[in-house]
């Protein structure tokens, strides 16, 4: 690659981040809020270190990933980078101890025996981590998470880990033109959330919803999201699928 051509690479990054930063902020103030309200976990899944490195240099530090030993690789590349990683892929009870290498954050917590295995690595670290429970808010058999009326029963049995902390709940709306339907996904997580901040034993620890991508970012804002997980409006289309990446969860998956 010439100079020149690595100088417009950065430039397209950083400029689409500058754009999309934009978008959030408009949306943001649609729904009554600051820009800084929201913040920008940018899924860097398929795109080399170098590339990520770029959106790094133009001020990103939130960064997600889908699948543990792609994150684990590209968090040892980018080592000494001022960064925080976010899990936000499905999360396989045996991947507990290489995702604990990276992560910060764990965004896909949806099952007791995922949060036993966390937990019991995290006592033998002594460190503890933040965790966001996931809603499945559209019904799809095909998608993962906690049913709504879930929630407050698996809120109880978190409530005696002591180094799993739960700051909120992700959710994927449902893939569909109907854009109203996207809009109900969203608006479902943000009841279980103000419900949970009344009734369970975190109550207002609880204020993260993390919620919209590429696609449907924007509505997600507007609903009250407080984190979205967007990669592709940054860094282009990937050559793959998303069912690629997601392939047990999804035969077709919102883009992130």
């Amino acid at each position: 690659m010439r100079k020149d051509d690595g100088n417009k690479a950065m430039s397209s990054i950083a400029d689409n981040l500058t754009r999309l930063r934009g978008r959030i902020g408009d949306a943001a103030a649609r729904s009554g809020r600051t820009p800084d309200a929201v913040r920008l976990v940018l899924v860097t899944k398929t795109v080399p270190p170098e590339r990520v490195r770029e959106a790094i240099a133009a001020g990103q530090r939130d960064l997600g990933e889908n699948k543990v030993q792609e994150g684990w690789g590209k968090a040892e590349a980018l080592a000494g980078e001022r960064v925080r990683w976010s899990m936000i892929g499905h999360l396989q009870s045996n991947k507990v101890k290489d995702v604990l290498r990276f992560s910060d954050e764990v965004q896909s917590l949806d099952r007791l025996s995922l949060a036993v295995a966390l937990e019991k690595r995290l006592q033998h670290l002594g460190r503890g981590l933040d965790v966001l429970v996931q809603v499945n808010t559209s019904g799809e058999a095909s998608k993962y998470g906690l049913a709504p009326e879930e929630v407050p029963g698996f809120l109880s049995d978190l409530a005696r880990f002591d180094a799993l902390r739960p700051r909120g709940f992700m959710t994927l709306a449902r893939f569909t033109p109907d854009l109203d339907e996207v809009r109900r996904c969203f608006r479902v997580l943000r009841a279980v959330r103000d419900r949970a901040r009344q009734d369970a034993p975190q109550s207002g620890a609880l204020a993260e919803l993390s919620m919209g991508m590429s696609g449907d970012f924007e509505i997600a804002i507007e609903e009250g999201a407080t984190t979205v997980r967007v990669g592709q409006a940054v860094f282009g289309a990937r050559q793959l699928p998303d069912s690629h990446y997601w392939p047990d969860a999804f035969p077709a998956v919102v883009k992130a």
